[in-house]
């Protein structure tokens, strides 16, 4: 399993918190590609409830991770 930004922007919409099951629906609803689809699907828990992205991919960027000054524009 391995996640980009690319792959994970597909779940910014989800109807958070969701299971696994309720993620996959919409990753497939949505039209996201297969390789998010087979991530989700490549969790082991299955009654877990994800409260956001972070539940999958603890290494998905913060806003704060990113060094764009917002002071200047």
């Amino acid at each position: 399993m391995y996640w980009t930004l690319e792959l994970a922007s597909y779940l910014e919409d989800a109807p958070w918190p969701a299971t696994k099951d309720e993620l996959i629906d919409f990753a497939m609803r949505t039209g996201a590609p297969l390789e998010v689809v087979e991530n989700l699907q490549a969790i082991e828990d299955d009654e877990e409830v994800f409260e956001n992205i972070e539940d999958i991919w603890p290494d998905y960027p913060q806003k704060e991770d990113f060094f764009f000054n917002e002071d200047e524009y």
